[in-house]
């Protein structure tokens, strides 16, 4: 079983105690609390579930956005408590794994949550429902990089040196990509320290956000970037000039889930959302607005949308799925390393 360490239950603790205005316990049996990510993600389940699906249900939602990490920091702090703040977490696929390895969530099954039986096979787990996923990739403008990159290890081409951007916050998958042309990958990401070195020796610009780093994009600070397929979709239709590579290598998966907490106040209208967040018109919703593949198997989205946010089943052949396990025990040093050796 994966055990939060004493460091990472402090960094969540902190990042608990930093957030501020948190929504008083759910109490009413029709008051369903989500701890979600805000913007765009909040607005698309407000206007799918709470304004569409649940319309009529007499379920009250409430949104409660912060971060992945204060979600986690919550469960923990509360999990001696009968009843939590939230009835419904979302959380990464790392995070939806770890807090039910530490005994914090719910398991689920088709009783509770029927459209889980229509949850394409190699994303579904006991412990969450995963809505939406995409697959990391490359971004690159086409005026200036040329030819197009087909490996991760197209980034570091000299003729690109400090015009190549990754992004603070995701320095798990940045280390990852580096692993993965160096003789490592999803179980073993040390030799993408050793690569990332030579990376910074370049030049590489770090930015502490996705949208720092579409406007270094847009600007032309940067050329090329490892990104997420979804954000490539959202920033080509705000008018950003990139082209979107799969690497050679394969293409690893973001996942974004839904869990129960197991002192959630209300987990039949839990059961309820999780089961409504699978259906046809919020996958679609999400897949257009967001550029994220759905997860129910019998959603189909029409042709032009499919071909850039979906995968064919070729594709799908090239997905490395993490170690989740194995980023659960390296994730101290992994940090450790990125804030004193890459980015110092």
């Amino acid at each position: 079983m994966t055990k939060i360490s004493r460091r990472t239950f402090g960094i969540l603790s902190g990042s608990l105690m930093a957030s501020t205005m948190l929504p008083s316990f759910a109490k009413a049996a029709g008051r369903l609390v989500v701890g979600t990510w805000g913007g765009d993600y909040q607005n698309l389940q407000q206007i799918n579930i709470a304004d569409g699906n649940l319309k009529g249900s007499g379920t009250q939602v409430i949104y409660d956005p912060a971060t992945d990490t204060v979600r986690r920091a919550k469960l923990l702090a509360e999990r001696r408590l009968p009843r939590g703040s939230m009835d419904i977490a979302c959380l990464t696929r790392q995070g939806s794994f770890e807090m039910f390895q530490n005994g914090l969530t719910e398991e689920l099954d088709e009783t509770k949550v029927p459209n889980l039986s229509k949850v394409l096979p190699f994303i579904r787990t006991n412990y969450s429902i995963p809505h939406i996923y995409t697959g990391r990739v490359i971004l690159y403008n086409p005026k200036q990089v040329s030819p197009a990159p087909t490996s991760y290890a197209d980034l570091w081409d000299p003729k690109y040196a400090g015009r190549v951007g990754v992004i603070d916050l995701q320095y798990q998958t940045t280390i990852e990509s580096a692993a993965m042309i160096a003789g490592g990958g999803p179980s073993d990401y040390e030799p993408g320290k050793t690569k990332l070195l030579e990376l910074k020796k370049q030049g590489v610009k770090i930015y502490p956000t996705n949208e720092a780093l579409a406007q270094a994009l847009k600007s032309g600070e940067i050329v090329m970037c490892i990104m997420w397929n979804a954000r490539g979709y959202m920033w080509k239709k705000a008018g950003i000039d990139i082209e979107i590579a799969i690497p050679k290598e394969g293409i690893g998966l973001y996942l974004s889930d839904m869990s129960v907490p197991k002192n959630a106040p209300n987990k039949e209208a839990a059961y309820q959302y999780l089961n409504a967040m699978l259906e046809q018109v919020p996958q679609t919703a999400f897949a257009e607005q967001m550029g994220y593949a759905p997860t129910n198997s019998e959603v189909k989205l029409p042709a032009e949308l499919a071909s850039a946010v979906d995968y064919t089943s070729e594709q799908r052949e090239q997905f490395v799925l993490p170690d989740l396990e194995y980023v659960a025990k390296a994730d101290s040093d992994l940090q450790n390393w990125w804030n004193k050796e890459f980015k110092a």
